[in-house]
């Protein structure tokens, strides 16, 4: 994994691990005790809502949201489990949050995003960082002027801590790039975020701020929320800006926001959303812009709801059962909630679906359109960053091919818009006809992939080829403890009700679970590893006692289990980890020593289950000898903490 330097003067990063300002301080005497440092304000998992709260009460201020931000990113991103999602740090970030305390305290908070860390994917535009599209030959490029949306969220109060990772010019799902290579899924370490936008959905999954903003061509947003537990919203195309933000096809582009909560996802999308001249599809935003996206929490429900089941998007194949299981699971808690759960199906859906993207046809041209407009860009089309040698080998294919067109008004072009009309017109006749409040499926049919592997199952294209709204949400999680994200497909402009739906479902549900690998921190750093010290011993009776010690050391945020085992018998069979089922010794999931071998080490990485049965105590050891094949009496490995 590449190791970046990022773009944060020294000094901000020692304040920032050690609740510091930067102020000048009186030198202490010799020999004096040196001052304690300032206790880290506890970000892991917070609301929006609890982070403004806790300003209002004087608990903690904008500047010290920020420190205890930059220190988990310094414990978790490229430290411990290294999830690679944050590109670059706004080296302005304390002292812009600075400015807006001394405003908070004279003239009080613009609004509920005042002095709250956000960060943002590293296609939008920022005046005070390079935006690279996660390319290499763009590393440099430097914008003049923030993105609309950046604008808008510093116009909020809201501070921008910095950029994240990204599929190389949003060109893919797993979010690999010549920039910045692979980022992990915070879920599991050997998994893909998802994309484009992974970047900023590990990082939101790991509270390394308390929002994130992504883009979604298709399946951009969705995507990453639901491989990370999060909500994500791709919004009613026109409904929010793409001013600023690199594109990769002007006709699918969205940008919007990926949040932990609800709630989270509504506040900033009311300081987002709404016309911009410069982006024409969304003059008629204004029409269809709520005074707040809470306004229908209130008393939400899914009572009464219209659930329509699009089941042509589940898959058929065997390898989706796993997650088409767990969106059943979750239409069913829909039912018991009230909802009312129907077949749905639109006519041709698959004819009308295939060849109804035009990203192959507008992405070069769109790319060099933006590339004019820095004249500082250090490349200005596809082709030269391809003639360069300037990309990732995982993309080389994608863009060679997004390079072949010579014109943008192509047949197929012509032919996709056709589709992409027919299936809009289609799809709001399902929804009118069966007077449906919203269509729903797997954001994904497959859970998240193995990093190097493609991510098959996505379901993207149908949001993406009629423009309408689809939200993203937290359905359940595989036995191994992965994310699944189911999708709820609204009509135009119908965030506010897509919304409360979520929200109701939240409250019901409570499906946010934090990822195992970005914990709290303990005094400012991730948590030591766990040492644990056991000993094992086969009963005299079975004709000879012998001893086998265990020293095990467990890291928490990697999963990584390292153990030396050593015996004092000589007719060692196996020292063996058995997972207990019940009371009973169940199977055996390792073995830390084998026949003969008086002494043994290596490493384990626990994942999903075994995370959980190690902290719960039911994993166990056992020695098996000659003289006692049947095991000693076995010893928990766990729980991992007192």
């Amino acid at each position: 994994m590449s190791r970046r330097v990022l773009v944060l003067p020294l000094v901000v990063v020692v304040a920032a691990l050690t609740g510091s300002t930067l102020t000048a301080q009186p030198r202490a005497r010799r020999g004096a005790a040196a001052p304690a440092p300032v206790p880290l304000f506890e970000v892991h998992e917070k609301s929006i809502a609890e982070l403004q709260a806790a300003q209002t009460e004087g608990l903690v201020t904008s500047r010290q949201l920020v420190q205890s931000y930059l220190a988990r990113i310094a414990a978790y991103d490229q430290a411990g489990p290294a999830l690679n999602a944050v590109v670059l740090l706004n080296p302005k970030a304390l002292e812009e949050a600075d400015a807006l305390d001394r405003e908070r305290a004279t003239r009080g908070p613009r609004g509920p995003l005042h002095g709250i860390p956000i960060l943002v994917k590293d296609n939008y535009d920022t005046a005070g960082m390079p935006t690279s599209g996660g390319s290499l030959g763009l590393a440099l490029l430097q914008p003049t002027a923030d993105a609309f949306q950046v604008q808008k969220l510093r116009a909020a109060g809201a501070v921008i801590l910095g950029k994240t990772t990204m599929h190389e010019l949003a060109a893919g799902i797993t979010t690999v790039s010549s920039l910045t290579a692979q980022t992990r899924n915070p879920y599991d370490l050997m998994r893909v975020p998802g994309g484009s936008s992974g970047g900023t959905g590990a990082a939101v999954a790991a509270s390394f701020a308390a929002a994130g903003m992504g883009s979604d061509t298709c399946g951009s947003i969705r995507i990453p929320a639901a491989n990370q537990n999060l909500l994500g919203l791709r919004a009613t195309r026109g409904l929010s800006s793409r001013t600023g933000v690199m594109p990769l096809s002007d006709t699918q582009d969205v940008a919007g926001p990926l949040a932990r909560t609800v709630t989270d996802l509504a506040l900033v999308l009311d300081a987002t959303v709404g016309p911009d001249p410069q982006d024409a599809v969304t003059a008629g935003a204004a029409a269809h812009v709520p005074r707040s996206y809470r306004d229908g929490f209130a008393g939400a429900t899914l009572k009464g709801a219209r659930v329509g089941v699009l089941r042509a998007l589940f898959g058929t194949a065997p390898e989706d059962d796993e997650v088409g299981a767990i969106i059943r699971k979750a239409l069913d808690a829909m039912k018991a909630q009230g909802a009312e759960v129907v077949e749905a199906t639109v006519p041709g859906l698959d004819d009308l679906l295939a060849e109804s993207s035009v990203i192959a046809d507008e992405f070069k041209f769109d790319l060099a359109a933006y590339l004019a407009r820095h004249p500082g860009a250090p490349v200005k089309t596809l082709g030269e960053i391809l003639d360069r040698g300037l990309n990732h080998d995982a993309l080389e294919q994608t863009f060679r091919l997004r390079n072949q067109p010579t014109v943008r008004e192509s047949e197929h072009y012509r032919q996709a818009l056709v589709k992409r009309r027919a299936l809009r017109a289609a799809v709001d006749a399902v929804l009118e006809g069966q007077k449906l409040d919203v269509l729903v499926y797997p954001t994904l049919r497959r859970k998240p992939a193995l990093i190097g592997e493609a991510q098959i199952g996505t379901t993207c294209q149908l949001s993406a080829t009629t423009g309408l709204p689809a939200l993203s949400m937290p359905a359940g999680f595989t036995a191994d403890g992965l994310p699944i994200g189911i999708e709820l497909l609204g009509p135009a402009f119908s965030e506010p009700a897509l919304l409360a739906r979520a929200y109701a479902w939240e409250q019901a549900m409570s499906p946010r679970r934090a990822p195992f690998s970005t914990p709290p921190l303990v005094n400012g750093a991730a948590p030591a590893p766990v040492v644990r010290l056991l000993t094992l011993g086969t009963p005299a009776a079975a004709g000879g006692a012998a001893e086998a010690s265990l020293r095990l050391t467990w890291d928490l945020t990697t999963g990584a289990l390292r153990y030396t085992a050593t015996t004092t018998a000589t007719d060692t069979l196996a020292l063996a980890v058995h997972r207990m089922d019940g009371a009973r010794v169940g199977p055996i999931v390792a073995l830390l020593l084998m026949r003969g071998q008086p002494s043994a080490q290596g490493s384990l990485t626990l994942r999903g289950r075994d995370r959980e049965d190690m902290a719960a105590g039911r994993l166990v050891a056992r020695l098996y000898t000659a003289r006692a094949p049947l095991g000693s009496a076995p010893v928990p490995l766990g729980p991992a903490a007192p």
